[in-house]
């Protein structure tokens, strides 16, 4: 491939060549050099046509990407220009009353991210810097200060200027030490943004296993070309959720074969509750491997039908799953802990006339909408909502998000024809009564048919649809996805650190669980 090189206003095609299917980076500064007649030992900067340092781990990728040109300029030239960035960068730094810092040359701090490790310290001055040198960034201290934490709105300029800050030192791709760097720089400077439930505290901003984050989905949109952040994506080993094959519990005796067989006849035709809750205990890691099965799992309720005459038992297989403990994490929690927080920031997100009426359920009951805490329920939805993912799944709001998760069917009407009209293919929550806010029974809609719920109240009926999900090994809704995941590892605690979780719902997490530090 020719590509053309400008040197002291010298424009020259030039020869990239290929080392197994890879552009050479070393071979293409030597061909620049033979071609503009410099001596071997010449140290060359090389940019793009925008101006953008172009270093050796991208190079090769930036050719692939696009048509384009280069600019490179010798030792010296490249002196004269840092003498002179290193004078506007100090003198930025003396207009800002916010800033104090005295720091290194501009070229050596960038080398200090890519070569270096990691470091606390040189992280938080790179990010407050960044902040205090750009246009608004003030604003981002003054609302940390005030609130201990960022709205979405500030949240969302802090990343726009880290970005472009990182993109101005190490180009549209910048190496994931730098990308790590930033996004440490961040919670190390404003500790209540540290997500404490995460490995390192800064995963939401950028995660280096997935590419995933605040600052890396920025940066796509800023490369205009992001191909490999989608192939880094495409490798994460996150793993972790209803789908999950998971090591049997101890639990009993367990019976397999023919002793399996008739004990899955016994209960399917006795009368007593007793009997039949015995008997699914004594039949669990045998109903596990099919949930597991693709062939199998579509008909586990023709296999166990008691599912759907006899209440507790999605409760029983879920407690089987994980233990009591774990079992009881939502009903216990959410009531003192999520609740109040999750209505307390709705006030702070931007006001629509759902969630308006929403939050005024959430405080009283009305003859015209959900109890109150179903309502809250929603409303934890409306701070995860749901996100578009390609062509499988077109953008749809939080409100029509909320059909695909509760249902509700007035007392009287024909379930048979209810559930033919839903046409809902994963698990939602239907609520039967003379009212929402007056329900008499709940159901777990799974495949067209009614689980029936032991709970009484809607926060336990939810309990219990989230545990379905578990019990018969279907995955979340797409589009309640974010909703979904915050419930399983911030509430249950399940899968804590294995399973693939948006920066979206780290943040919601650091929010409502927000530390004192």
């Amino acid at each position: 491939m020719l590509v053309p090189v400008e040197y002291k206003e010298v424009r020259k095609w030039v020869r990239v060549s290929k080392k197994e299917d890879v552009y050479d980076y070393s071979e293409f500064i030597t061909e620049i050099l033979t071609k503009f007649g410099l001596p071997k030992e010449t140290h060359v900067d090389l940019k793009d046509s925008s101006g953008i340092d172009v270093d050796s781990d991208i190079f090769d990728e930036l050719v692939k990407s696009s048509q384009v040109s280069f600019v490179v300029s010798t030792e010296e030239s490249s002196d004269e220009r840092q003498s002179s960035s290193e004078s506007s960068f100090c003198s930025e730094e003396s207009a800002s009353s916010g800033s104090t810092l005295i720091l290194e040359s501009t070229k050596a701090r960038r080398r200090q991210l890519i070569d270096g490790p990691v470091d606390l310290t040189t992280a938080r001055d790179i990010v407050k810097v960044a902040l205090h040198s750009k246009p608004g960034g003030d604003q981002i201290f003054q609302e940390y200060h005030k609130t201990s934490g960022l709205s979405d709105g500030t949240r969302r300029k802090m990343v726009n200027i880290l970005v472009a800050d990182m993109v101005e030192g190490h180009g549209r791709i910048p190496p994931v030490n730098v990308r790590i760097s930033y996004a440490l720089g961040i919670i190390t400077l404003f500790p209540h943004l540290k997500d404490l439930d995460s490995v390192n505290g800064y995963e939401h901003y950028y995660d280096p296993q997935s590419g995933s984050g605040y600052l890396a989905w920025r940066l796509k949109t800023v490369q205009r070309s992001s191909a490999s952040e989608g192939k880094s994506g495409s490798t994460s080993s996150y793993k972790g959720g209803p789908k999950t094959h998971r090591e049997m519990p101890v639990c009993g005796e367990q019976l397999s074969g023919d002793e399996c067989k008739e004990a899955m006849s016994l209960m399917n035709h006795s009368p007593d509750k007793t009997v039949v809750k015995d008997k699914m205990k004594a039949t669990f890691k045998h109903r596990q491997k099919l949930v597991h099965d693709p062939e199998k799992t579509s008909v586990i309720l023709d296999l166990f039908p008691r599912f759907l005459d006899t209440t507790g038992l999605v409760a029983q297989d879920f407690t089987l799953l994980f233990g009591e403990e774990v079992s009881g994490r939502f009903l216990a929690k959410w009531p003192t802990i999520f609740k109040p927080k999750i209505i307390a920031d709705c006030k702070t997100i931007p006001s629509n006339s759902h969630v308006d009426d929403l939050l005024a359920l959430a405080f009283q009951e009305s003859d015209h909408g959900w109890h109150s805490d179903l309502a809250c329920i929603l409303l934890l939805l409306h701070l995860l909502p749901p996100t578009s993912k390609g062509k499988k799944m077109g953008k749809i709001s939080a409100s029509e998000a909320e059909d695909r998760l509760v249902k509700f069917m007035r007392v009287g009407m024909s379930m048979v024809a209810f559930l033919e009209k839903s046409g809902s293919a994963q698990p939602y929550l239907l609520c039967v009564g003379e009212k929402k806010n007056s329900i008499h029974n709940y159901y777990i809609i799974l495949d067209q048919r009614a689980v029936p719920c032991e709970a009484k109240t809607a926060v336990a009926a939810f309990d219990e649809l989230f545990k379905a999900h578990f019990v018969f090994a279907v995955s979340y809704d797409e589009a309640l996805n974010n909703f979904f995941t915050f419930i399983q590892t911030t509430v249950y605690g399940i899968d804590v650190g294995k399973a693939k979780e948006s920066p979206r719902v780290k943040e919601i997490r650091v929010r409502l669980l927000r530390r004192d530090l």
